[in-house]
Formats: C-alpha cells, structure tokens, sequence
C-alpha cells in the first residue's frame, strides 16, 4: 500500500521537485519507505506501507535492463500463481514483492497482462523502449488515481491533494463537479472537483506517449449482472454452499501479508461473514469495533455479539461526542474532496484505533452493492405497487397525508423515509435513486447554485452517468447505479481516504475479482426475494451466524448531524455557511443556503443531509483556499 505520483515532460528540475512535494504530501500513505526515478524526462515517486517482502519490496522496481519501472499502489492477491507462470516463461525474480509481477508480467504479456491481475490496485508503469506511461486501476475502483494534462505536461497522484501540490493546476471549481457533489454528495469519476483534474475510471488504463504527448484511455473491464428473469430459486442449499466457498476462498487470498492482520467488525451481516470465514480458515482472528455514547447510534452490542459466537480477539473503542467533533476541523484534510458523507468521521477513528494492533485490516465494504442489501431496493419494488395506484388518490390523499407527517430527527423514522420515498417514486430509476439516497433534487440545485456557476455547467455537455443501464429492468439498474456510483464514489473513497490517513491498509475481499464474479453471476431473485434483501447470502450464513444479527434490520454507520447542528455544530455550521463567506467565493446563492439553515434550526424540516453535503464542501474549499498559490 502506498502512494504514488509522477511528472511527464516540462522542465525535469521544477518535475522532481514537484513530485518531492508530492510524496511529502502523502506520507500518511506510506510511512515507512520513499523512493524516486528521473528517466527520460518522466520522474516517478512514491511513499511506501511495506506490507508484502517488506525489506525487498523497495520502489519504483525494475526489470534486469532498466527497461521498465513501476510504481504501484495496492496489492496483488494472485501474485504467487503469476509468479509461477512468468519463472515457467524464463524471467528472474530479484524479489518476492507482489509488485515486480507488474514488471515481468508487462515483459510477457504487455498491457494485457492487466486483465490477468486479481487485486486492488492503482499503478504507473514507464515503457522505455516505447516511450510511454501506463497507468492503470483496478476493476471496481478500490485504490484511487488522479491526473491532469498541463499542456505538454502529464501529471499524476493518488490524491487530490497531492496533485495540487503542482499550482498550475489549481484552476478552480469545476461548475459541472460541483452540481454533481450536490445532486450525490460526492463527484463521481472521471471529473473531480478541481477544473481540469480527473479520475482514472475503474476498469481503465490509460496510456501516455512521450512522443505524441497525448492520452489513450482504454476499458479493459466492466461488471455484467444476470438479467435472467425466469426461474425459481433452484436448488437453494447447493448455491449456499457455493456462496460460502466462493467468500471463503476470497478472505483467504486476502490475507496474504507479512505484517499482522485483523477486520473491522461492526455487527452487520457484511463484516460479520468475513470475520467468519477468517475464523474458519483458522489461526486467532483479531477484530475491532467503535462504539458510541450515544445510544440511538450505537451498535458496539451487536459487535461484541458476533465477537463472542465466532471466538475473536476483541477490541473496541467507545467515541464521545468530543472526539468526533474534535476531528471536524481537520476534516477537510481527511477529506481530500468533498465528501458528503459524515461517516467518514467514526471510519477514520476506527482506522486510527486499529492500525494500533495491525497494520491491514479486512471489511465488509461491498456487499449492499452485490447482493442488494440498500432499503432503497426495497422501495424500488415499492414504487412499482405504489405507481399503480390511481394518480388522484396518490395526489389527493396519500401526498397531503405525508406532508403533514411531524418532522423527525431521525434517518430511520416513518416521516423521513415515507417524505422521500413519495418525493422520488414518480421519476424514473435513476432519477429516483437519486432523490433517495442524494442531497439536492434538480429542482433545488436550480435555485442554490449561484446564476454564474448554473450557466457554466448547463453549457458544459456532461454524459449520462447511467445512460448505459437505462435499457436494464429497474431493480437491477439501481444495483449497477449503486455499484457503479455509489461503490465508486462514496464507500471505496471513505475506506481509502480514512484508513490511509491512520496508516493502515483496508482490504475488501467481497470485491475480489473472483466474488464480485460469483455474485454478478446471480440472477436478482436470490438478492432481493419479494422484500427480502440479501436474500442468498443470509441464508447461506444460518448456522454461522446467530439469527437475531442476519435479522435485524441494516442500519448505517452514521453520527448525529442533525442533533449536532442544533447543538455542538451550530455555532461553526454557521460560520461556515455564513452570508459573508458564500458571497466570497460566489458559488451559492445566500439567500437559499440561509433559508435551509433556519428551517433546519426552527424545526421545520430536516435537512441534515443538504446541510452536511455544504458544511463539508465549505470545510474542504476552506483547504483548498489556503493553499498557496505561487
């Protein structure tokens, strides 16, 4: 695990110091190694967390003619297989890293051998001979890689923040980014937040010529899910069987490491299978769990539950209020973009907690989006009942009633879930996606936006986000929207950003190559049966798991906004969202962001999650604005 950066082309002096900038931006990343190459006008850099041949895994790495140099972010999980077919080819090892497999598996197989690779990875590879940069990231986006084109120069990092290290490429707000940030709490790839910055896409390579000074980029991978609709559940205990080998067998390539590994184990249904099959695999399984003082947010119980039936070693830590608001002014640090999810807060306490213990740790990230666990899947199929109902008694009867529902400051309460299920039922998937799981409907972004930024980004023609699902029966379009976005963009980006920030390397086995496999390969029924969700993998887990834990109902792993905006968090929500400081940056109307501040605070309506999605922002533009400029 590491992070990596590198400069192609201008002036190679001002290029290693950028990119020793670079690497000092990210030691979080890799605390315990660094190392540079300046070759043909390209510099590469990288900070590393040895975890895999720790003495002999130093890079960038070579071939035996210096030929080819790599730097790499992640782990390779099949590596000890590859290694085995490239030794049979004639090639020498000069270590036992996973990352030379990179080198030698280009020698054999060129850029092809990417679609050979099992695991999460992000890397940049220099080809001498033909004068071109590789780069590349993994099949469902796990590690992170940014770039940006500057001319006739290439640069590239696995953060954000990193990349500003280089001022020239501090161009302001992208208008298009931005609306999208508000419309799904965060900036789905390949844009980011930054003009003129982007996001390799999972399942993409790019290729960089020397020569030409031009990008190819190049999908080499994309899920496919069973559409089949015909059938019943077939033989139900033999395909349990094979979800409980195919799980297995993915936490056991995980845990390859030379350094001690544990899981975080929160007590939901995701987590708690993986803690189990590590447990099956034998040898002592440490887990780790936070807790909260306040009790309507706290699951620790469940936690420790699931510890004691499996056996673990257990560790957790319980937050106070304090210490989660006592990591909100370093929050737009951890988030290196805009990230409308507050969750971000306990995940990276938990990191910092664990990465005490171990250094890796395993999760459960990954298995609402393979086997349909969201509520919002639930409402889909509502939504297919509820639309049948006659439009006059929708709009006479059952709309008034819940608008006059009271205001809850809870997430999970009636009033909240019916008001947004009946706001986003009439629209299509996607739209309705959206509205459910997002901040702000088209409708109010209209009006938050300032009038020059809303120009700029109608002018601007962005593609479809989900336009190649659209032709896709509903239910399993708004699973590859949540695997596609929400995946991608949110959960993966929290895990990354919040572990590496604690130092620790966060592994997801239920998105190895070969279960993400298994699980696209299901038809829908065994996801969502009726209102069944994880309909297969619960009943594969009886008897591993205690019933009272595969049947509680999901709940997310959040914090008080709402309770912390009327208490803790007013006087600093209000700083940032003041007249004075929008005004200064002109990217929001005032007038509209005051408004759903005081209906916030009088109690008129909940709007807990608008109001984080600009508290965040305005904390991370508070960063971004302080960098200097020249």
């Amino acid at each position: 695990m590491c992070g990596i950066c590198g400069v192609a082309g201008g002036d190679p002096a001002r290029g290693g110091e950028l990119v020793q900038r670079m690497c000092g931006s990210m030691v979080h990343r890799g605390p315990d190694d660094e190392g540079s190459i300046h070759l043909d006008g390209v510099t590469l850099g990288m900070r590393r967390l040895s975890i895999i041949d720790i003495e002999g895994g130093h890079q960038p790495m070579s071939n035996e003619d210096s030929t080819v140099w790599v730097i790499q972010n992640g782990e390779i999980y099949n590596h000890r297989q590859l290694r085995e077919q490239l030794l049979a080819a004639g090639h020498r090892f000069a270590t036992k890293s996973d990352t030379e497999v990179l080198v030698h598996g280009y020698e054999e197989w060129g850029e092809r051998m990417i679609e050979r690779l099992n695991g999460m990875f992000a890397f940049a590879l220099l080809d001498r001979r033909k004068a071109s940069l590789l780069l590349a990231r993994d099949r469902m986006g796990i590690k992170p890689l940014h770039y940006a084109i500057d001319g006739e120069r290439f640069v590239f990092a696995s953060e954000l923040k990193a990349l500003l290290q280089d001022r020239a490429l501090r161009k302001g707000i992208d208008p298009v980014a931005l609306d999208e940030y508000l419309e799904y709490e965060f900036v789905p790839s390949p844009r980011s937040i930054v003009r003129g910055v982007n996001k390799l896409r999972p399942g993409h390579t790019l290729s960089w010529s020397l020569a030409d000074r031009r990008p190819a980029v190049r999908r080499y991978w994309a899920p496919e899910l069973n559409l089949e609709r015909a059938g019943g559940p077939g033989n139900l205990d033999e395909e349990c069987g094979r979800l409980r080998d195919a799980l297995r067998e993915a936490v056991r390539k995980e845990l390859i490491s030379d350094v001690p590994v544990g899981v975080f184990l929160s007590g939901g249904i995701d987590s708690s299978a993986v803690t189990a099959m590590m447990t099956q695999l034998g040898g002592d399984v440490k887990s780790f769990s936070v807790g909260f003082a306040e009790p309507s947010f706290d699951e620790s119980g469940h936690a420790r539950d699931v510890a004691r039936h499996l056996g673990t070693d257990h560790h957790e830590l319980t937050l106070e209020p304090a210490a989660l608001l006592g990591l909100i002014p370093r929050l737009s640090l951890l988030l290196d973009e805009p990230l409308g999810d507050a969750s971000i807060i306990p995940t990276y306490l938990l990191s910092a907690f664990t990465r005490q213990h171990v250094k890796v740790a395993l999760g459960g990230d990954g298995g609402d989006e393979l086997f349909a666990g969201y509520p919002t899947l639930q409402a889909h199929r509502l939504a297919g009942y509820y639309l049948r109902a006659p439009g006059l008694l929708r709009r006479r009867v059952v709309e008034p009633v819940v608008r006059l529902l009271p205001v809850s400051r809870s997430n999970l309460s009636l009033d909240f879930r019916a008001k947004r299920f009946v706001a986003g039922a009439g629209h299509t998937v996607a739209e309705r996606h959206q509205r459910w799981m997002g901040s702000f409907a088209r409708e109010e972004r209209s009006t938050l936006l300032s009038p020059e930024v809303r120009t700029e980004a109608a002018a601007t023609d962005g593609e479809s986000l989900v336009a190649e699902y659209a032709s896709i029966d509903a239910l399993n379009q708004a699973l590859m929207i949540d695997m596609r976005l929400y995946l991608e963009n949110d959960i993966l980006v929290k895990l990354d950003r919040a572990s590496m920030m604690a130092s620790l390397e966060g592994r997801v086995p239920v998105l190895n190559n070969d279960f993400v496999a298994y699980a696209t390969s299901l038809p829908l029924h065994m996801k969502l049966n009726g209102l069944r969700t994880k309909f297969l993998l619960k009943r594969a887990l009886r008897g591993i798991l205690p019933d009272r834990i595969l049947d509680r109902p999901k709940k997310g792993f959040g914090i008080p906004v709402a309770e912390w905006f009327r208490g803790p968090l007013k006087e600093q929500m209000l700083s940032a969202l003041s007249r004075d400081r929008l005004a200064a940056h002109g990217l929001f109307e005032p007038r509209a962001v005051q408004q759903l501040v005081e209906d916030h605070l009088s109690g008129r309506r909940d709007n807990r999650k608008q109001l984080w999605t600009l508290f965040a922002f305005e904390l991370w533009h508070e960063g971004y604005a302080r960098m200097p400029t020249a």
